[in-house]
């Protein structure tokens, strides 16, 4: 999910400002830092968690449900929001470097790391960034081109009754929307423009709600609650399937509860005083608390809905061919949502690996001029061009190669929980209170990290492991639906 940060302008300053930096400090319009005020209370800050947290991974909680049963689906749905909210709190202490009232502001999660811990820690924290950047943007291709079949395939259900089955390849649509996202990606700033997370929130808000209500209403209709205490049994599946089902839908649910790696930039919107530490803890335990009985209702209505064979996807599954043009509405606001949240997260690694070739060849910089009647001219990069197209390429590729949505959610879930949700939090409040080694809290948080450590791990192996089995019946290029 995506999120963007309120933007800080005021009519007065291109009279205070030099190429557009603040120049003056302390006064009306100006913050600490220079920069001009912020503005943000409890409410928006929290409501600009809500929009970074929902999005797509709220489609796969029922599966999830369905992996555990009811007694160990909510247990884990509770444990990864207490974890989330406790370690935004860690983290929300480390927003300044030192004094908490007028320290060094970090203005992201990257610099904040670079600040406080420093060291190898930069690198390492560049790396699983980036790397889940990568993998989101291919989880993304799969979801987007599983909405867009699902499309089709509810028109055919619809013209043929029900009676032809309908399969469709994914190709087709996986290159349709790689094709959509070269275009989009030769945008510059596409991920600041202002309409973006508006779109973004209204489309996820859409897609989840509707799969809420298709839930409950499948409830009604039958009369009865599906679902069992442990979940899928062993026999339906084998026993290794019924264990790596278990270990992956931890890192689905991991997924879903993801956004520390952009808590430092929502906070850096907060106004002064109260004290954005005071205002960003508050806000997080709301938006939490929403967040988590929104996940409940749609996790737990999907599963009681269809029990143990709850779908992966719960809007593109079995089960939901009527009311089909609902269906419709809910798949078309997952593309829509896709083909933005593609670009907010494909545009940081974008503007790092152009960044760092533009230090090492300075010729990249060259942009040429292309008139458009009726438009500005456009600036056309080569760099830009080919870099960011091999990029979408790649992507589109590895999702025709492993077109399995819940499998690649759950390792991204894996891969980032642990390093981006608990590690470096950890460890920066640590070094931000100077808490003593071996001391009483410095061990209780270790053992914290060490035990989301070893969730992370048996869930990244989880989901290894089901990507591992689903090749052996997959041919590759060849997925059908």
């Amino acid at each position: 999910m995506m999120v963007e940060i309120a933007s800080r302008s005021h009519p007065d300053m291109g009279e205070h400002t030099i190429d557009g930096v603040p120049s003056q400090t302390g006064s009306k319009f100006y913050d600490d830092d220079g920069r001009l005020k912020r503005t943000g209370t409890v409410w928006t800050t929290s409501s600009h968690i809500v929009t970074a947290v929902v999005g797509s991974g709220v489609l796969s909680l029922a599966w999830a449900m369905a992996q555990m049963g009811w007694i160990a689906g909510p247990a884990a749905m509770l444990f990864f929001s207490v974890i989330t909210w406790y370690t935004s709190s860690l983290l929300a202490d480390c927003y300044r470097y030192g004094d908490p009232k007028l320290g060094k502001r970090n203005y992201t999660f990257m610099e904040a790391v670079h600040t406080i811990l420093g060291g190898y820690n930069d690198m390492l924290c560049g790396i699983v960034q980036y790397t889940n950047l990568y993998g989101t943007a291919v989880g993304y291709t799969i979801a987007a081109s599983i909405s867009m079949m699902a499309i089709k395939r509810s028109g055919c259900f619809h013209s043929s009754g029900g009676k032809d089955p309908c399969h469709i390849s994914s190709n087709p649509y996986m290159i349709s929307f790689g094709v959509i996202q070269i275009f989009f990606s030769q945008i510059p700033d596409f991920d600041k423009t202002w309409w973006l997370s508006i779109v973004a929130a209204v489309m996820s808000f859409t897609y989840s709600i509707i799969g809420l209500a298709l839930g409950i209403a499948k409830i009604s209709e039958t009369g009865t609650i599906k679902g069992s205490l442990t979940g899928v049994t062993i026999g339906a599946v084998t026993k290794a399937q019924k264990v790596w089902g278990t270990f992956q839908a931890l890192g689905d649910i991991a997924f879903a509860y993801s956004y520390s790696q952009i808590l430092i930039e929502i906070q850096d919107t907060i106004k002064n005083p109260p004290s954005e530490v005071k205002t960003m803890k508050k806000a997080t335990k709301i938006s939490i608390g929403v967040i988590t009985t929104f996940y409940m209702l749609c996790g737990c209505s999907g599963y009681a809905a269809f029990g143990d064979s709850s779908p992966g996807n719960v809007l593109t599954g079995f089960g939901f061919y009527n009311p089909y043009w609902l269906i419709d509405i809910a798949n078309a606001a997952i593309v829509i949502h896709l083909v933005g949240a593609y670009q907010v997260y494909a545009q940081p690694l974008f503007a790092f690996i152009e960044k760092w070739a533009a230090k090492r060849w300075p010729i990249v910089k060259t942009e040429y001029k292309i008139p458009i009647p009726g438009f500005l001219p456009y600036n056309l990069n080569l760099f830009r061009l080919v870099w960011r197209t091999v990029f979408v390429i790649t992507t589109t590729v590895i999702a025709m190669l492993i077109p399995f949505f819940n499998d690649i959610l759950g390792l991204l879930g894996a891969l980032g929980f642990w390093p981006l949700t608990v590690y470096f939090p950890v460890e920066m409040y640590i070094v931000q209170k100077k808490i003593p080694k071996w001391s009483t809290g410095w061990i209780c948080l270790q053992i914290l990290s060490v035990v989301c450590l070893i969730v992370s791990a048996v869930a990244a192996v989880g989901s290894v492991a089901s990507i591992v089995l689903d090749l052996k019946k997959y041919t590759p290029f060849t997925s059908t639906y």
